[in-house]
């Protein structure tokens, strides 16, 4: 394992000019346009790189993009890889462990998801504040390699505490609708039944889908500073009969697209 990460981490440096970014973002369903905001673009695409899985979903591009989102350099995947397409953990969380080669200390993830909290609205974006992981099985399962990180470690503040003040200190200041919560992630690939939305609200969510969860075991894990954001592009309960589709969904979160976009800019650009 260590042996793959070091190759394809060697692999992207050998394609990067300059410095590596210390800031990388994962887009998710519908937010993949946010690349046409970065400056100064190196493109890479998944099907080039030594190790990499290729994404079967649509909405997700499949390629690594380095530039400036304003004034601050990142790295981003635009495209990610479900537990649901069959890879397995290992697979699903690979990138973060290249990131980390490579030099990332700052993971912002992104995902739609289908809301269960009663005053959130379809479009709205809520800031990740922790999360409950229903997976069937855990990224870090099996041996632990010290130099990824700790065998047991702490997600007591899996979500950065400091960048989610931030982010609430900028929504209040510039009028932006902002909501925060739960993410329950879940293995998919179906939409939830009604009684699972009641299920995942009673024990404590806000918010449920299929992405996520791993990608910040792992970031936690290898010692990153995370920010997670989702768009409610569904909502889910025992009393809500709509069907939701990923057309629908792919088009709620590229609604979302500018305030999501003006969001993760500001938040990058901290220090």
């Amino acid at each position: 394992m260590i042996e793959k990460i070091n190759q394809t981490a060697q692999f992207i440096r050998s394609r990067v000019s300059g410095t590596i970014p210390e800031t990388a973002i994962i887009l998710g369903t519908g937010l993949g346009a946010l690349v046409d905001h970065i400056d100064d673009k190196t493109y890479i695409s998944y099907t080039e790189i030594p190790n990499f899985p290729v994404s079967t979903v649509e909405g997700h591009s499949g390629n690594l993009i380095f530039g400036r989102l304003g004034q601050t350099p990142v790295l981003a995947m635009q495209g990610r890889f479900h537990y649901y397409e069959g890879y397995d953990m290992k697979q699903v969380t690979f990138p973060v462990r290249v990131f980390k080669a490579l030099g990332i200390k700052r993971l912002f993830v992104s995902n739609a998801a289908g809301g269960m909290n009663r005053e959130f609205q379809v479009g709205d974006i809520m800031v990740i504040t922790d999360h409950i992981n229903l997976f069937p099985e855990n990224p870090l399962r099996g041996r632990n390699y010290n130099e990824l990180g700790p065998r047991f470690p702490a997600m007591t503040e899996a979500y950065s505490k400091q960048l989610c003040e931030a982010a609430f200190r900028y929504a209040e200041a510039n009028g932006l609708r902002l909501m925060k919560g739960v993410y329950v992630g879940t293995p998919g690939p179906t939409f939830e039944t009604p009684a699972e939305y009641e299920y995942f609200r009673i024990i404590g969510g806000d918010a449920v889908g299929m992405s996520t969860v791993p990608e910040v075991i792992v970031a936690n894990h290898a010692g990153m500073e995370v920010f997670g954001v989702s768009v409610i592009t569904d909502l889910g309960g025992k009393d809500i009969t709509e069907v939701p589709t990923h057309e629908e969904v792919q088009l709620a979160a590229q609604a979302a697209q500018p305030r999501m976009m003006q969001l993760i800019k500001a938040l990058v650009a901290l220090r």
